[in-house]
């Protein structure tokens, strides 16, 4: 069981659970964790100081997509020794989540096959959330908070302002429902008691509720590490 060793008590420590999946769809089209929704609130941490590990489904290199040389935070990651640690990232099942003040899930269209039924994943959002520490997911990690079911056998979700990736901006990027993606998440989202809200489409978005910060796209995943900072300090 991988733990982290904490010395000095005052510092963060965040777990990313990032997708192993690299295929979505029907269509058989590249799946794997967005780029820039890694890159972005990596910086966002590490710049206030805080510890970024990363764990996935099945450990190991995680398959990624858009990627961007021309984004100064995504160059400055791909090129970082975090991306090589990224490279290397823990299998879940091996992590102690517990010994972390924070879980973030970045989106890619990955973590839509591989998250949302995962016993393991509902248990450990379950538990950070019982346990008041914070959940971050922006854009497709949203994904992962459907069909948790806590202690009181309620649904995470119910009553809870959220949001995410929206039917329109699926359509604006031509996902087509079954060919690219397995299901409309605002949807999903709002069909086990969301109370869902969003923005134009790829306009930066952070909606917080309680310990659970959510956000719209890509263009949000700074916001969200912001928001989730906000809780931290």
């Amino acid at each position: 069981m991988f733990r982290v060793f904490i010395e000095d008590i005052n510092m963060k420590h965040i777990l990313f659970i990032i997708t192993s999946t690299n295929i979505t769809g029907t269509g058989k089209h590249p799946a794997g964790y967005e780029f820039s929704e890694v890159a972005d609130p990596y910086l966002e941490f590490t710049n206030k100081g805080y510890t970024v590990d990363f764990a996935s489904i099945l450990g190991g290199n995680p398959p990624f997509v858009g990627y961007d040389s021309s984004q100064k935070t995504s160059k400055e990651f791909k090129e970082s020794n975090s991306f090589k640690r990224l490279d290397f990232s823990h299998k879940l099942s091996d992590v102690d989540v517990r010994a972390y003040d924070a879980i973030f899930f970045p989106g890619g269209l990955g973590l839509m096959t591989d998250m949302v039924d995962n016993p393991l994943v509902k248990k450990i959002i379950k538990e950070t959330y019982e346990n008041e520490k914070i959940i971050g997911a922006v854009c497709h990690g949203p994904s992962a908070l459907l069909n948790v079911i806590l202690s009181d056998d309620t649904n995470l979700l119910e009553g809870k302002k959220i949001n995410s990736f929206t039917k329109t901006e699926e359509d604006i990027d031509k996902h087509l429902l079954g060919d690219v993606i397995p299901f409309m998440l605002d949807e999903e989202l709002i069909k086990q008691g969301a109370d869902f809200s969003n923005t134009t489409p790829f306009d930066p978005f952070v909606v917080a509720d309680g310990n659970l910060i959510t956000g719209q796209n890509p263009a949000s995943a700074s916001g969200v590490a912001v928001e989730m900072i906000k809780l931290l300090e």
